[in-house]
């Protein structure tokens, strides 16, 4: 084998590795495609290299652009949308699904124009098939008429395995926090369905009774003490019930949460608490109800378990809600030793964050208390409530 046979396979082999690390480390498949049409275009000797997303509707979308001398400007943009035309490769491979060549010396539509204006006089287009669907396109463009070398098909159909590998997994990543939140989006609605049934039902209707004792005692003749006692023990034991039911209905979902916000809920929160709380709010505006609730349940969560497990005797809140970013870190000084898999709703949390694409860590080191460190994007999630 010749030494420029070898350089070049060696060339191959290093641009493949670089990619597969971004495969493995899970980079966003933006990242991926980017470093795929420049690691192409470099080994093809292409003058331009671009990936197109097939869509329904007979259109390809461009998520990758390369240019061999940084003339990006000039190339389809990302983001762009074309027409699979039958003079693009594009258009072709949506057709048949194999790879295909064109040549644009004729070419008057679309993208295949696009590229014979800017000098491209031939293509090379190979599918992208993801899980045994075509997904999209990727094309290698030259200002020569004459065809790339045979095998150049080849050659990028391992930098397309790896570019699919890196959609696949994106695609499962989204379906699974799509679940996520749809799970927990159902999940806070039937709370709150059952918060208003107990308040406007059960709850209303304890109430009346009470009020009906209360009425019955004062009618109650002097000298029957033994039926005003048990009347009187009724009402109270009514009373308890009716408490009982509003802190079940406080801890399905706070009305104080939707109507206040974050800020009010937390301090009321910390005010009910059986362990001394030591709160550091900074919240500059309202943001997204899931994301003002997803914090609320992690405080709630964390002072629970500071009760019943740590055995704390002084609970840290802080929170930094502004920006981009909401931050919240809860630190007691209980016993440590908390995980996910000892049953105290840290999973429940997990899910809650990650479905946000928040992250949640837990530090707690066995007799050093437990800190639970959250951290929610909260860009562009403006709140969809009246008067906020």
């Amino acid at each position: 084998m010749r030494g420029d046979e070898l350089s070049r396979i060696a060339e191959e082999q290093a641009a493949l590795r670089r990619i597969a690390m971004l495969v493995i480390r899970g980079a966003p498949p933006a990242e991926v495609f980017t470093a795929v049409a420049g690691e192409i275009g470099t080994i093809a000797g292409a003058d331009h290299t671009l990936i197109c997303r097939f869509h329904a509707d007979n259109t390809m979308l461009v998520v990758a652009s390369w240019g061999r001398r940084n003339d990006l400007d000039r190339a389809p943009a990302v983001g762009s949308s074309w027409p699979l035309d039958p003079d693009s490769v594009g258009g072709a491979v949506a057709r048949t699904g194999h790879p295909v060549r064109r040549c644009y010396e004729n070419a008057h539509t679309g993208i295949a124009l696009w590229a014979r204006t800017h000098g491209c006089m031939s293509g090379v287009g190979c599918p992208i098939m993801v899980e045994g669907r075509l997904w999209g396109v990727m094309t290698i463009l030259t200002q020569s008429v004459e065809p790339q070398p045979e095998g150049v098909e080849e050659r990028v159909r391992q930098f397309i395995e790896l570019v699919s590998a890196a959609i696949a997994n994106a695609e499962s990543r989204d379906e699974l926090a799509a679940s996520r939140a749809r799970v927990v989006a159902a999940a806070d609605a039937t709370r709150r369905r059952i918060e208003r049934n107990l308040h406007d039902g059960v709850q209303q209707r304890l109430v009346a009774c009470q009020l009906g004792l209360r009425a019955a005692q004062a009618d109650i003749p002097p000298g029957a003490e033994n039926l005003r006692r048990q009347m009187s023990d009724a009402e109270e034991s009514l009373e308890g019930a009716v408490e009982e039911l509003r802190e079940i209905s406080r801890g399905l979902h706070p009305t104080i949460l939707s109507r206040g916000g974050i800020g009010p809920a937390l301090t009321m929160l910390a005010r009910r608490s059986a362990v001394p709380v030591e709160l550091e709010l900074r919240v500059a505006r309202r943001v997204a109800e899931a994301v003002e609730v997803a914090l609320y349940y992690v405080v709630s969560e964390a002072l629970t378990n500071a009760v019943k497990h740590a055995r704390a005797s002084h609970v840290h809140v802080e929170l930094n809600v502004g920006g981009t970013l909401a931050y919240a870190a809860v630190q007691d000084d209980g016993v440590g030793g908390a995980d996910y898999g000892r049953g105290t709703g840290l999973i429940g949390l997990k899910d809650r964050i990650e479905s946000l694409g928040g992250r949640i860590q837990v530090a707690s080191p066995i007799g050093s208390g437990t800190t639970l460190f959250v951290h929610i994007p909260i860009d562009g999630n403006e709140p969809s409530r009246p008067g906020s």
